[in-house]
């Protein structure tokens, strides 16, 4: 099923490619078409609220956080150049409002009740493996810093590589890789046995 005429090709259980349509659907935003962006919007709703989820483990902020994303879409769609993809330019948006929700708070960032929630990760009939390997990750990124979860949840649940990061983050590629080899030491030390493997 499409939303508003839109394609896009699924990667996984969590990604997808944009294709010319998708920036078709772009261009119409551009010319302030209210049904092109709730079109937009739904696409990349349920990308955006899982990163956003993932990096600032309180629920409460998610659709704060990725609505103040999308406005920022809409308002400022002519800032959009092509320099980029598309979704690196939108999730670059989210990462930067994250980050500046999170220096809003004072008390420190930690998801208590991450372990009561169920996973949202896997359909029944996905790899069993990688669905206990998926949420024990999703449990120890928790214990990772905002900037080390980001490199971790993009990486592994959105199939970004380092300069795509590098752009949303807006730091040297050499910073990701960093933020990757400290988040994947501490990610094992946490986490033991074949699942500390699967990083």
């Amino acid at each position: 099923m499409s939303d508003g005429g839109v394609a896009h090709r699924q990667t996984g259980e969590t990604g997808f490619v944009a294709t010319p349509e998708d920036l078709r659907l772009f261009a119409r935003v551009r010319a302030r078409d209210r049904d092109a962006f709730e079109a937009l919007y739904r696409l990349y709703h349920p990308r955006l609220a899982r990163f956003l989820l993932n990096l600032l483990h309180r629920p409460q902020l998610v659709e704060e956080v990725l609505n103040d994303t999308l406005f920022v879409v809409w308002e400022r769609s002519d800032t959009f150049r092509g320099a980029s993809k598309l979704s690196t330019w939108i999730f670059a948006i989210a990462y930067r409002k994250a980050m500046k929700a999170l220096r809003r708070l004072d008390e420190p960032v930690e998801d208590r009740d991450a372990d009561l929630r169920p996973s949202e990760e896997a359909a029944p009939d996905a790899p069993v493996n990688r669905q206990r390997a998926q949420a024990a990750l999703l449990s120890a990124l928790a214990r990772l810093s905002a900037d080390h979860r980001a490199v971790v949840d993009l990486t592994y649940f959105h199939e970004m590589g380092y300069r795509e990061i590098a752009e949303i983050m807006d730091c040297p590629v050499d910073t990701v890789k960093t933020r990757m080899f400290h988040a994947r030491r501490h990610l094992r030390r946490i986490m033991d046995g074949e699942l500390a493997d699967w990083l």
